[in-house]
This record gives structure tokens, sequence and C-alpha cells, in this order.
């Protein structure tokens, strides 16, 4: 029970990260239709037009529509790590190298099943890294992850 509630809130969690302008700022005929106006339904709608007729998808690969992919992605939001909890549960099953935690992470980074055992591997040998210090951060706990995986041979395809 435990796994499956660690598991839907890290990608509860991921579901609601999205990333700013994916395509850019005025991409999709969602935009277009409703350019200049603000709030949420308003932002809803458009995406909803955006998405269910794939325009953006298609605007994004075709440098049409209002869309271009050559600026980079961001996230204003929290960190996964940094909900109530999961920090300290990731921290105790890294430690240990096993659990529904690091798992429930795994899945959230999209490593495949066929290379878990080596990220819990590499995450435990990289325990001290990762939690340098004890007030360590959740944000500085994924930018070392990332760094870790960054590193790793069968991990870097992940990032």
């Amino acid at each position: 029970m435990k796994k499956t509630v660690i598991a839907a809130l890290l990608l509860g969690s991921a579901a609601g990260a999205q990333a700013t302008a994916p395509g850019g700022p005025g991409c999709g005929w969602g935009n277009m239709l409703f350019q200049g106006q603000s709030g949420l339904p308003i932002h809803l709608i458009a995406t909803l037009v955006n998405g269910t007729s794939g325009n953006a998808t298609f605007g994004m690969t075709t440098g049409t529509n209002g869309c271009d992919t050559s600026g980079a992605l961001s996230y204003s939001g929290t960190s996964l790590l940094g909900m109530t909890g999961v920090l300290e549960e990731v921290a105790m099953d890294m430690a240990t190298g096993q659990g529904e935690a690091l798992t429930a992470l795994s899945v959230s980074l999209g490593v495949s099943s066929d290379d878990r055992a080596h990220f819990n591997a590499v995450m435990h040998q990289n325990f001290s890294t990762i939690f340098s210090r004890e007030d360590v951060t959740a944000g500085e706990v994924a930018d070392q992850i990332s760094a870790v995986m960054k590193s790793d041979e069968v991990l870097a395809k992940y990032i």
C-alpha cells in the first residue's frame, strides 16, 4: 500500500509538472484563438484546443503554428522530492539501496525495469554525494541525482 501511495504521489506530481511554453509562448491554434486573454479557464480551453487537434505537436514538428523548439524548456514548480516526507523516504531507501520510494523515484525518472537494479546500486554507492549534509534541500538532491546519472554510462540516457 505504501508503495502505491508513494508512486501515485510522484507520478501524480509529474503529471502536473509542465514545462513553460512548450513549443514557444504562442504555439498552437488555441493560443492564436485566445490571444491576449488570460485566466485559468482561457488557458485550459487553449490547451484543450491544442491537445485535441494535435496542432501544437504538428507546429513544433514543422516549425509552423507559431511554434519554435529552439529554446530550452523550463519548469518553475516545486521539485517532486520536495513533497512532505518523500525526500526522507528516498534518503532511507537510497541508504539501503532498495525500497519503495527508490523504485517510485526510478519510475518517475523513466528508468526502465531492466536498469532499476543498476539505478538502485548507483544511487546507493553515491548516497553521500547526493545527501551531502543533513539539511540538504530537495532541489540540491535532484541536481545531485541528475549529476550522478549523467556520469553513469547506463543511466545517462535517462537524463
